[in-house]
């Protein structure tokens, strides 16, 4: 260890490593202790502290005239707080702004700042101030001996140490700061629930903590948006004071497409809101949105509309996904550090920090009642004094007037103190005449019933308690107001695709012979009686909704896959999915498919075999498709369907036959040729399959022609995978389609 040296010029020497580490550290205590960090007495830090006292000293109580914000922060900085005056003035803006303080402190006339801009307020010389109706329950006691006093900067004058707030304010409005390793962040609660809370702890000290939080239940912003943190968070986060509050936009919804957003979280701005909006609607992000107002104004501070495209939008969703996106949903670290009562920094519970508050709040009762008891005392004594003048006026009278010192006369002869004498010497002529001696006693009498009641008070812990107690309860009458901030259980906020945020309306897809392919509004569309290009014609049609993506396979068993609301409208003749995906060589476009991805999908080839995949199995991400199906030579891609779960399936062949069995006895593959559906006699090819409940009427269509087959028929053709089924009349053996009937 190296030790200090002391050369031949009285220079100490050090090292740097010993000299750098004490800076450091001093430097550090500096800033927690006098800077950045709370005292759990009053929960103000020193700036703060002294700003509300330098404006006490000026006069400026919730009643008194306003007086320029200049000439307060002139006083701190040249009485109490030697620092920049640009910080300190910020400090006051935000104890006078409504938005950041749930109780403000300071009462401010002027320009004080915005929620959109909080930062925007008049310099000090052009606003006004005083101190609010609430800063009395902090600064009410301060000059009857409840608080300890310390000299200045300069030693010139005194301020006090911590403030005898009457009320837990360390958790009323919070605060949030940044020390030397270690910070600060503690959320505003309401004052009713706090008092209730302290209140509960002072008939039971034992409470538990369930029974605690159920009192307060969690912070209370000064503002109407939602905390939605789960309750078990919020208590967690009691109970370690660490965690995380988060808060959530308040919205209504008028006329079906206008979302008016009625309140913001916590120190959100609205300007920046919709900005952050804005920017999604350019980057084509947010097609159900069409436009965006800000209509707040002095009777709406917070009115922002979001127009969305039509009654048919997800109102539910497209917010969820803004909550996740925007700061319309926002999370705030809670770390309940503050400096307790042993002038250490350290993290506490809700339940530590209203157990210290209290006994701090005990003791400054105490000291309190204690300094009017001696008051009380003093003035006892000095009555008993004035009360033998009176009774001795002339022998008073004639001491004075004969002896050159009459105070050691007095003392002598009326065994006075020497405060008493002093205090016959100091009467004035007027006081000598006989209704005084009244007076006298009457206050003699009222100061004997304010000693008994003090005394009494004083002599028990458990009435020292009570009074606390009755002091809160009726502070929380004076200062209380409702919660602003409703908890509630919400959804979670989720980023959604774009396809997930539009509207989901009907559409027919419409496939042509030559691959081209249009999105048709509704379900009541015949694709057959559309218009095509000269040499092409009508394939296939599928019925989904906007918001589904839809899967095309061509001629080889590959498989694309493009979202519905992207596909062009059938008012032409649509587009060439060529120009969409990139197919192999000598491969058409052939089948399609619409459906949610939690669907089961059956595909299938004309030489027999299939197997059942999930839908999300046949999604693509690239332009050349995923291959699926083996196809074996000449073989088709049948038009694949919905597999229904514990239902049967359906297979008709060109012989003809029809063959019915279980669902389940299919594999469930990602790709490749699948098992055997029917058995085939060489030439034949399977020209349809079908999935459907057991007991469901099928028809079966070939060009005109359609057979109707009922829950028995099907019965009949009901067997095991791979069986040849069913024989069909002759007129279904150019059958194309099965379906449900009507």
């Amino acid at each position: 260890m190296s030790q200090n040296l002391i050369n031949y010029e009285g220079i100490e020497q050090q090292s740097v490593a010993q000299f750098t580490e004490k800076a450091y550290l001093d430097y550090a205590m500096y800033v927690i202790l006098d800077r950045a960090l709370p005292h759990l007495g009053d929960g103000l830090k020193p700036v703060q502290r002294r700003i509300i006292y330098a404006m006490s000293e000026l006069g400026l109580k919730a009643t008194s005239k306003y007086k320029k914000s200049a000439r307060t922060v002139g006083d701190v900085l040249g009485k109490f707080h030697p620092h920049g005056d640009s910080a300190c003035y910020e400090a006051m803006v935000l104890m006078a702004q409504s938005f950041s303080f749930r109780y403000p402190i300071v009462d401010g006339q002027g320009n004080w700042g915005s929620i959109d801009d909080p930062k925007s307020f008049a310099a000090m010389r052009y606003t006004e101030s005083r101190l609010s109706k609430f800063a009395q329950a902090l600064l009410e006691e301060v000059d009857q001996g409840t608080v300890d006093w310390v000299p200045n900067f300069d030693g010139t004058l005194s301020e006090p140490q911590v403030l005898p707030a009457r009320l837990p304010h360390i958790l009323l409005n919070g605060t949030s700061g940044i020390a030397v390793g270690m910070a600060t962040d503690i959320p505003p609660h309401n004052l009713v629930e706090i008092v209730d809370a302290c209140v509960a702890l002072i008939e039971n000290p034992k409470i538990s903590e369930e029974a605690l939080f159920d009192l307060v239940p969690g912070p209370d912003y000064p503002n109407q948006a939602l905390i939605i943190t789960p309750r078990d968070e919020i208590k967690q986060t009691y109970r370690t004071g660490q965690g995380s509050i988060r808060q959530r936009a308040a919205y209504d919804v008028e006329e079906g497409v206008n979302i008016v957003v009625t309140a913001l979280p916590y120190q959100v701005s609205g300007a920046k809101v919709l900005e952050q909006i804005a920017q999604q609607m350019r980057a084509k992000k947010l097609p159900m949105v069409v436009d965006l107002r800000d209509e707040s104004d002095h009777e709406n501070p917070t009115r922002l509309v979001i127009e969305v495209r039509s009654k048919r939008v997800d109102i539910g969703l497209t917010m969820l996904h803004l909550f996740a996106t925007t700061d319309l949903e926002r999370s705030y670290r809670v770390n309940l550090n503050v400096i307790g009562l042993n002038g250490r920094p350290q993290v506490k519970s809700l339940f530590d920090m209203l157990n210290e508050w209290l006994i701090y709040r005990v003791e400054t009762v105490r000291r309190r009642l204690q300094y009017r008891l001696d008051k009380v005392l003093d003035r006892l004594h000095i009555l008993d004094g004035l009360l033998i003048a009176f009774l001795n006026i002339d022998e008073v009278i004639a001491i004075i007037r004969q002896e050159d010192k009459p105070k050691p006369v007095l003392m002598a002869h009326f065994n006075l103190t020497e405060i008493q004498a002093e205090a016959i010497l100091e009467l004035k002529l007027r006081h000598l005449a006989k209704l005084e001696e009244v007076k006298i006693r009457a206050e003699q009498s009222e100061l004997d019933a304010e000693r008994s009641k003090l005394e009494l008070i004083l002599s028990s812990e458990a009435r020292l308690k009570t009074q606390v107690k009755k002091e809160l309860i009726a502070d929380a009458k004076i200062y209380g107001d409702d919660r602003r901030s409703p908890l509630v259980e919400a959804s979670a906020a989720k980023v959604m695709s774009e396809q997930d945020l539009l509207p989901s309306e009907p559409v027919t897809l419409v496939l042509s012979l030559n691959g081209w392919v249009r999105a048709a509004k509704g379900h009541d569309v015949d694709g057959q009686q559309l218009a095509y290009k000269s040499g092409d014609g009508f394939s296939v049609q599928i019925k989904g909704h906007s918001r589904q993506m839809a899967v095309f396979f061509d001629t080889t068993g590959r498989a694309y896959s493009l979202a519905g609301h992207s596909l062009p409208s059938a008012r032409s003749h649509g587009e060439p999915l060529s120009g969409r995906v990139t197919l192999p060589t000598g491969a058409m476009i052939c089948q399609v498919i619409m459906g949610e991805l939690t669907d089961k999908v059956l595909l299938a080839s004309s030489s027999g075999y299939g197997f059942v995949t999930g839908y999300t199995n046949l999604i693509s991400k690239t332009k050349s498709g995923k291959a699926l199906l083996t196809l074996e030579e000449n073989a088709q891609v049948l038009a694949p369907c919905k597999l229904i779960e514990d239902g049967w399936v359906v297979v008709a062949t060109s012989e003809p036959r029809l063959l019915v069995f279980p669902s389940s006895s299919l594999p469930k593959l990602n790709k490749g040729k699948g098992n055997k559906l029917i058995q085939l006699p060489k030439g034949e090819s399977v020209n349809a399959v079908f999935s459907c409940k057991p007991g469901s009427k099928l028809e079966l269509v070939a060009g005109s022609y359609i057979k109707t087959f009922g829950a028995s028929s099907l019965e009949e053709a009901l067997s095991d995978r791979a069986k040849r089924g069913l024989p069909l009349p002759r007129t279904l053996r150019e059958l194309s389609q099965i379906r449900l009937a009507e």
